[in-house]
């Protein structure tokens, strides 16, 4: 959805974006990579308003962090 704008489920082109947020003990739609909130990666959420399908996306600047984090486990 983030990039086509349709949802992949019902085909609808109603798409709204909720942008990541980092808040105080960790809330937010966040990834805490380190030991405080200052090391949060943002998460968006797609959502599409038609039948309820959501999908999260991490901007591609901020994909390097993640990587870089010792909290991350690589399958």
């Amino acid at each position: 959805m983030k990039i086509s704008r349709i949802c992949p489920k019902c085909q609808s082109n109603e798409i709204i974006r909720f942008d990541g947020s980092a808040g105080a003990y960790g809330a937010g739609n966040n990834i805490i990579t380190g030991y405080t909130n200052f090391s949060a990666v943002k998460v968006n959420r797609y959502v599409c308003c038609k039948c309820g399908f959501v999908e999260e996306w991490i901007d591609e600047d901020e994909l390097s962090a993640l990587k870089k984090s010792k909290k991350a486990k690589i399958i």
